[in-house]
């Protein structure tokens, strides 16, 4: 279903029990986001904050905090739901090319429906403030050392001033005073591409801040997705319902008109850039104090019924472990489009995403694993991982203590690892640059005596029906044993091509 307000997602969440109201008063400064912090790494319910410290809106955290919700958030039971779809509409697309895939889906049939709507108001107008106070709103300052109150779970829309093409990210923004923002949108990122963009021409660039609406709509802002796909048109095909946009009340740009609350705005980049940080990230450390531009807003919007949306990123786990095993799962059907050998992917949430990738292929010759490797690194955001482990497909990588063993047990360490220089995530404290440090491969596979291989043994795996119907018998013999916790081993791969097996 789509949600036509963030607080009727958490209607649906209490309802299921998956919501506590925190109606007791709870400081925006620090004490807010460790309850929340708690939960998260708990698997705890959403909470809903009635009585913040300051501001005047109640404060939605910990949405995105289990799978289930996560998949409610995005209008499904489960979102391996969208990732089938996604495979099944994928092969029907002629072009070739992942992106190029994507750009297909609006002209996919009945997806031609769910292309972004234009509306005239919405709720998001109900109450407009043009000379607002920023201090108004409860923005939360989550770790001690923070340079401030900063704004988590936005939905950031620019546009590009050549080709008009919207883009919405996700990044955190500080608030600096009553009316001024620091925007700390990073290199790599489209909204840096833009802001050149407006600093070539000598023009002012208008910037709207989203905030709640469909929570759909919030993670699409968190999706990898790359420059001219737009953001909210994936949304519609989360949600199976165009999202109605609404053109905004002191910029030309259009934003959800169901949202919560928007911030308008305008960044000058003519004007000096201001310190932006240190902030508590989802590296779990401070990312330090940079340069970034200062955004001067120019209204405040919002429903009468607004409600804030805020998370909580640092030492894993914490909410974003869910937002992110969405996108692996969401984009693993386009990423098989362009390298068919993978079967699967897991980003461990120790590895806060960037920094640790296991893949298991079909491999098919010597070298495939690092090729895969390389392939991977000039991938879009794929190329900010700093780990990459490749396993056979008959490795589990959802498992990551099978994942370990198998490393460990496959790898020769002189043999099988790749280093290499290359463009890392900027929040990297570790590279020995700024966004420029070295990435580690590691073949995990087993060797074909082209790749220096000995005679390669094959795990230890019972019959199936022997463990079926001995897990049978164990019950009987123990009443209430727990499930068994064993690895799930497949059968050993196919032998893979070798010149020795009548190559010509």
């Amino acid at each position: 279903m789509a949600y036509r307000s963030l607080r009727q997602f958490l209607d649906r969440l209490e309802q299921a029990g998956e919501l506590v109201r925190v109606k007791e008063p709870v400081d925006t400064h620090l004490e807010m986001a460790a309850l929340a912090d708690r939960a998260a790494k708990q698997g705890g319910p959403a909470l809903l904050f009635e009585q913040p410290s300051s501001g005047r809106l109640p404060v939605a955290m910990n949405l995105f905090g289990t799978r289930r919700r996560t998949s409610w958030a995005l209008s499904c039971d489960d979102f391996e739901e969208h990732a089938a779809e996604l495979r099944s509409l994928l092969r029907m697309a002629p072009p070739q090319g992942l992106w190029e895939k994507l750009k297909m889906l609006p002209r996919l049939g009945k997806l031609a429906t769910l292309t972004p709507k234009h509306v005239s108001g919405g709720p998001v107008h109900e109450i407009v403030d043009r000379e607002p106070d920023l201090s108004a709103l409860p923005v939360l300052t989550t770790w001690p050392h923070d340079a401030g109150p900063f704004i988590t779970l936005p939905q950031v829309v620019t546009r590009d001033p050549e080709s008009g093409l919207r883009n919405v990210g996700m990044y955190r923004i500080q608030v600096l005073g009553p009316r001024r923002l620091a925007m700390h949108w990073q290199l790599h990122k489209t909204a840096t591409a833009h802001f050149r963009g407006y600093q070539k021409r000598g023009e002012k660039m208008p910037v709207a801040i989203a905030l709640g609406g469909d929570p759909a709509l919030t993670w699409s802002a968190s999706a990898p997705l790359p420059p001219g796909v737009d953001e909210y048109l994936f949304a519609g095909f989360l949600r199976k319902e165009g999202v109605p946009l609404t053109k905004g009340l002191t910029v030309d740009l259009e934003y959800p008109a169901e949202a919560d609350l928007v911030i308008e705005g305008w960044v000058d980049p003519a004007a000096a850039l201001v310190r932006e940080g240190p902030f508590g990230d989802h590296t779990g450390y401070y990312s330090l104090a940079d340069m970034y531009p200062a955004l001067e807003v120019t209204a405040v919007c919002r429903r009468a019924d607004a409600i804030y949306p805020a998370t909580v990123v640092g030492p894993p786990p914490v909410e974003d472990q869910w937002m992110g095993k969405a996108t692996e799962r969401l984009f693993l059907p386009m990423l098989q489009m362009v390298f068919p050998e993978v079967v699967d992917m897991s980003f461990p949430v120790e590895g806060v995403f960037h920094n640790l990738c296991f893949l298991s292929i079909k491999k098919e010759f010597p070298g495939h694993a690092k090729k895969l490797m390389h392939g991977m690194w000039g991938s879009g955001q794929m190329s900010n991982t700093k780990t990459l482990v490749v396993f056979d497909d008959d490795v589990d990588v959802q498992d990551h203590a099978q994942c370990a063993w198998r490393a460990f047990a496959n790898v020769d360490v002189k043999r099988d690892l790749v280093i290499v220089d290359g463009p890392v995530d900027v929040l990297d404290h570790a590279s020995t640059a700024f966004a420029l440090g070295g990435k580690i491969g590691v073949d995990a596979t087993r060797k074909l005596p082209e790749e220096g291989g000995r005679e390669w043994p094959e795990p230890c795996v019972h019959p199936a029906g022997v463990v079926a119907r001995m897990d049978a018998l164990y019950q009987r013999l123990v009443p209430g044993a727990p499930p068994p916790r064993r690895m799930k081993l497949a059968e050993p791969p196919a032998a893979a091509w070798s010149p020795r097996k009548g190559a010509h």
